[in-house]
This record gives C-alpha cells, structure tokens and sequence, in this order.
C-alpha cells in the first residue's frame, strides 16, 4: 500500500533516527573511549591535563634559531633539527606516564651552552616577574633564558605508547602522575641549570605566595639545592618580594624563607636575604605606579621641599641682606 506523501516524510525521519541511533550504539561498543571530546588515544584513557601544544616542531625549532641568532649567539652554532629530534626522541612512542628525567640527556647534550657567572636567576611562584626581571639575559639568566630552558618555557607535550604521534587532545598532569613529559623535563633542565651555576647566585622568592616564599617540595628545594656545586659558588643573594597588591605571607628570617637560609647555612654557603628588592620593586611600579608601596619619598631635607616655612623666610631676608652689603662692600672699592 502507498503511503500518502505527508506519512511518508514522517516514517523516512523515523528510519533515520533509528540508524543513527543504532550507528552511535554501535561505535560505542566497538571503539571504546570515543565518547567525549577529550579522548587522548592512549588505551581509551583521558588525561586531565592540555593536550600537546599545536605546531610544537614549528615552534621549538623557530625559538631555537631565535636564540642562537638573536637572544644569545655568543652560545654558538647549535643544529636546532638535531636538538628537536633529541626533544622528541625522549617521550615519543612511551608510556606518558613513564618518562624519566635521563630520557633528555641527550636533548640536554646538544643544548647546553654556558651560563655566565653571577648571572644565574631561581625563582619559585614568580615566572613572569623574573622574565621581565631577567630581561631574556641581558640582566640576568634565568632557566628560562637558557636555551634549553627557553626550548620549552609555556609549552606543553606528550607522546603516546606505541605511537610515533603527539597527543594533541590531552596530555597527564603531575597529579595524574608525576613522570609525565613536561614534568621530567623541567626536573632535569632545573638540575642542569644548577650544576652550571657559578660566583654569586640569586634567589627571587614571593612573599605574597600561598603556603610560603620557599615550597616544600618545589623544584628548588628538591632539584637545585642538591645540585649546586659549592666549591663554584661564592654566595647564595635571596630577594623575597611580595605582590604589588598581595599581602606579606612571608619575610627573611621568618618562615619558609628561614628554613631555606638555615639550610643553606647548614650546607655551608653565605647567604644575604633582602625583602622587596628595590630593583625589583621599581619594575613591579611601572605598572602600578600609584600603588602606595610605590611612593618615592625623598631623602632630601625638608627645607628643600614644600612651601617656605617663616623660618626659612627670615633666612633668605637675612641672605639678601648680606648679599646688598658685599655689593655695596665692592662698589666703594671701585669708586
């Protein structure tokens, strides 16, 4: 029997409700994991953390040229292609949650260069401020302002088991696992850093940070220290500076920042604590120039400043005075 037309539109878009139906029902069942938008391919698990940052080769290759080009060609000629096999190389084709630091020995190799003495800039809860601060390595030379440090500063990445391919939908955090990609990574950049570290260092800490200027555990605390080489340096300079808006949590000599000089003291080194660094605090006022904490008072004395007090009036009177007797003093000389 034919349908009449109106019948029939009706049962066509039922048939094709059922078939989609039946299609999602299906890939459910045979391809696990492919429900929701963050699958990251790697035994149907989903990471919580950002997936591998979009055009990473693109990227790493261009800032590596950008540096031995323009930010630091004193460190020499470097093959950026070879440096980014090396980077890859270490977390491709693995368990995202089974790379070790000594998986970027051979990135680190390649990369290294020579930190200048004085120069080196550890930090803990201010990245922006010590990069303003640090000033790419004109002023001073950060983790970041290295070259292998500057290779991946912002940037995020994992490989999946089994894979020659990066996870672009998400990758695991720390919490997730702590022998992720990104997280090895830093742990051996912060002990290469450390090891080339030499003559009088410094410490920028924020004395506005939740739980205190010095975490325990902190990249600092559990990469750096150890890793210094005390017979190369010649004094450890602690800034602790608080947010232009923050509150003071934490000072020297109280504190997470005591317990840090009592250790370091411990292990034998000179150390100098200041809190907020007026070099620091004049970069923090650009941008907040009418904060309170970026008043200027002046060391001049008060007479030289504000309206003339009587006093100072009968000053500059008696000041005139003398000054018409000298004058009349020399016109009798000549005359």
């Amino acid at each position: 029997m034919q349908l009449p037309s109106q019948h029939m539109v009706v049962f066509t878009a039922w048939l094709i409700s059922r078939a989609l139906d039946l299609g999602f029902s299906l890939s459910q069942r045979v391809c696990p994991g492919t429900q929701g938008s963050s699958f990251s391919g790697v035994q149907g698990r989903k990471w919580k953390g950002e997936g591998t940052t979009k055009n990473l080769e693109n990227i790493v290759i261009g800032r590596c040229y950008d540096y031995i080009r323009i930010v630091n060609p004193a460190v020499g000629e470097k093959n950026c292609s070879q440096i980014w096999e090396a980077f890859k190389n270490a977390f491709i084709n693995k368990d995202p949650c089974s790379i070790l630091p000594k998986d970027y020995e051979l990135f680190i190799n390649l990369s290294l260069h020579t930190i200048p003495p004085n120069k080196s800039l550890f930090w803990e809860n201010n990245q922006l401020l010590v990069n303003r601060f640090a000033d790419r390595g004109r002023r001073y030379m950060s983790l970041g302002d290295t070259l292998f440090g500057f290779f991946g500063d912002f940037l995020n990445w994992c490989g999946q088991a089994d894979s020659p391919g990066l996870d672009y939908e998400s990758c695991p955090t720390t919490l997730e696992c702590e022998n992720n990609a990104v997280e090895s990574f830093w742990r051996m950049a912060s002990i290469t850093y450390a090891q080339h570290s030499s003559g009088v260092i410094h410490v920028l800490l924020n004395g506005s940070a939740d739980g205190g200027a010095y975490p325990q555990p902190g990249f600092f605390a559990d990469y750096e220290i150890p890793n210094l080489q005390k017979d190369r340096i010649s004094q450890v300079v602690i800034w602790v500076v608080d947010d232009i808006e923050g509150p003071d949590i934490d000072s020297c000599g109280i504190h997470s920042v005591k317990i840090l000089e009592t250790r370091l003291k411990t292990l034998g080194y000179d150390v100098i604590c200041t809190d907020n660094n007026k070099s620091v605090m004049f970069l923090l006022c650009l941008d907040n120039p009418d904060n309170s904490k970026c008043a200027l008072a002046s060391s001049a004395p008060a007479a030289q400043r504000g309206p003339i007090s009587s006093d100072r009036g009968c000053s500059w009177n008696k000041l005139m005075i003398v000054s018409f007797v000298g004058f009349l003093f020399r016109f009798a000389l000549v005359y």
